[in-house]
């Protein structure tokens, strides 16, 4: 993943969210635009407004940890990604919500606040996910 001038390495939770996972390669390579949220605390966004990604809830949380990348597939709010670089409490304009944890942040930690603090003052940056399987 990337986004603005920071790379990230992903790990993908294929044993807690398989369907998610599975949903959301179908989707690659995805570019967007991640911004700052405007509820949910230290996170960044990606609006997918009514897309159908065709699964529910699973390995759902409302509180994600830094680094932990979670889909929520629509229903009370719209289809998102969402990205968390600190404290997170999911929720929209509708209330509270729970996005399925599909991967985690294992390399590039470090540059999280930085992004964050870079949606939160400078805005919209651009992010792209593709799968890359390293080579042994």
């Amino acid at each position: 993943m990337t986004a603005g001038p920071f790379s990230f390495r992903l790990r993908v939770e294929e044993d807690a969210a398989p369907h998610t996972v599975a949903a959301f390669r179908a989707l690659l390579p995805l570019t967007s635009k991640l911004i700052h949220v405007r509820w949910s605390g230290e996170a960044g966004w990606v609006p997918m407004g009514d897309l159908d990604v065709g699964i529910g809830s699973e390995n759902a949380t409302s509180y994600p940890h830094p680094g932990e990348l979670v889909l929520y597939p629509g229903g009370v709010s719209e289809t998102e990604l969402l990205l968390g670089y600190g404290y997170v409490n999911f929720a929209s304009k509708a209330g509270q919500l729970a996005g399925n944890h599909f991967a985690t942040v294992v390399e590039g930690t470090e540059d999280l606040r930085p992004l964050g603090k870079m949606l939160l003052w400078e805005g919209a940056q651009e992010v792209a996910f593709v799968e890359n399987h390293a080579v042994t």
